[in-house]
Parts: C-alpha cells; structure tokens; sequence
C-alpha cells in the first residue's frame, strides 16, 4: 500500500513539473459558440424549427467566424441568413440572396426577403452588415469575394426541368468565382435514391448525390468532409419531400466543399 501511494505522489510530481506536457483539456463542442446566433431575438419563430434544423451544429460544421463576408444562396424564408447576421458579427457581411424565377413563382419570396435584412438595418432603413440580394439563379451578383457561401435544400433547385438548359453548371462555376481562393461552399439537401438523376430533382426536389458530386468537383471545388448531421435513415428516398408523409424528416446530406487556395 505504501508503495502504491509513494508511485502516486511521484507520478503527481512528474505532472507539475514544467518540462512535462500540459494535460489537455476536455474537448468543447464546437456548436456551443454559437449559441448567441442560435438564441437571438430577430430570429423570430425560426426556433420552432431548431430541434430538426441544428443551427449551431450547422454554423459549426461550415466553420463560420466573425467578421467574414458569407452568402446565403437562394435564402428562402431567411432562416439561415438570420443565423449567419449574428454569427457573422456586426464587422462581417451577409448577403442574403433570392433568384428573380423564385420571386416570380412566390412573389412572397420577396416579402420573406425585405423581413429578413430588416432587423439589421440602421435607423434610416439602410443595410448595415445584411444585404439583399435578388437576381437571375445562376448570377446572384455577390459584390465581393466570400469566405463561405451555403446553401440549403436547394441545390436541386438548379436541376428541375423548368430552369434553361446549362442553369446548373453556369450557377456551381459562379459559386466557384465568387468564393475567395481557400473559401468553402456548404450544401445540404434532401438524398434522393442512388441514380434518381434528373428525374429526382423535378418530380421529388431531391437531390443525387453522384450528380451534385460530380457537378461540383467539375467546377473545381474539392469536398472537405460530410457529415450526417441530418442523417434520417427511414427515409425510402422515393418521395416527394412536400408528401405528408415525409415532409419535415427527409434524409439530407451534408457537405462542406472548399475551393483550393
């Protein structure tokens, strides 16, 4: 016993001593720094989606910093523009893009859009750090290079049948040119079955991963890591995400795609 307690005093000894190595410190979740964007009040109800969007988790896994220039591509409803206003900081920039043919489909597209940069503007109504952006799909016109562009469950977007022949390739090599040598593209979307192809995207707005692959590293861009953050295994990948059924719990992948310096 008392050998076993001398070993353990000395064993404490060598670990003080300052030519030893420091003991690492529990790892933290990375998510956990971006509780302030995830908790922020301009976000409205957006947090009634949470719990299935993983907002933090999203932030984290796309690496955003402060005061960074990052473009929310085709913004929808917003939901991750105002993630990004906060998480981004007052010195960095968010442009909130909406395509002129979503506008034209929803015109409420544009009412979603004019709610989203509100809170961030200043006293006279003037962006500050959150800027709208409305255009043709495949030429968002970013003003200037970007750190990071995500888009989420809209990729198949660029390959329904309704957009001109070529819309997906021309809209992936801007994405490209727009990011800084070194940026990253963050996409998520909803997993269509294994050779879905075209087919998938127009009949059930999902998207093949071979073709999104191969689409984006014909552009350039390298992928980095994939992550099954929204990773829904009963998925039969075969419906319509707007189905009753299905809606709300699709399978999606994740990627985090970087243009190379």
């Amino acid at each position: 016993m008392r050998k076993l307690m001398f070993a353990a005093l000395a064993a404490t000894a060598l670990a003080s001593c300052g030519s030893e190595e420091p003991t690492p410190e529990p790892t933290q979740d990375p998510a956990r720094q971006y509780m302030q964007a995830v908790t922020d009040i301009s976000r409205g109800d957006d947090q009634q989606y949470d719990a299935k969007r993983k907002p933090a988790e999203l932030l984290a896994f796309a690496q955003i910093d402060k005061g960074e220039a990052v473009g929310d591509y085709i913004m929808g409803g917003g939901y991750v523009t105002r993630l990004l206003a906060t998480a981004v900081g007052a010195d960095g920039k968010v442009y909130a893009f909406q395509p002129t043919e979503f506008i034209d489909f929803r015109p409420e597209y544009a009412d979603e859009q004019d709610a989203a940069v509100a809170p961030y503007a200043n006293d006279q109504g003037e962006p500050v750090h959150v800027f709208p952006l409305r255009g043709p799909i495949a030429e968002p016109g970013w003003p200037e290079p970007l750190d990071t562009i995500i888009t989420v469950m809209n990729l198949h977007d660029l390959f329904v049948p309704e957009m001109p022949e070529g819309t997906a390739e021309k809209a992936i090599s801007n994405l490209y040119a727009s990011l800084k040598p070194g940026g990253t593209l963050v996409v998520v979307d909803h997993v269509a079955t294994d050779g879905g192809g075209l087919d998938a995207a127009g009949k059930l707005h999902r998207m093949d991963a071979e073709l999104a692959l191969n689409a984006l590293t014909a552009a350039g861009f390298v992928l980095e890591e994939e992550s099954d953050l929204y990773a829904q295994p009963d998925d039969p990948h075969d419906a319509n995400v707007f189905d009753d059924v299905i809606r709300g719990n699709t399978d999606q992948f994740a990627w985090r795609l970087r243009k190379p310096e």
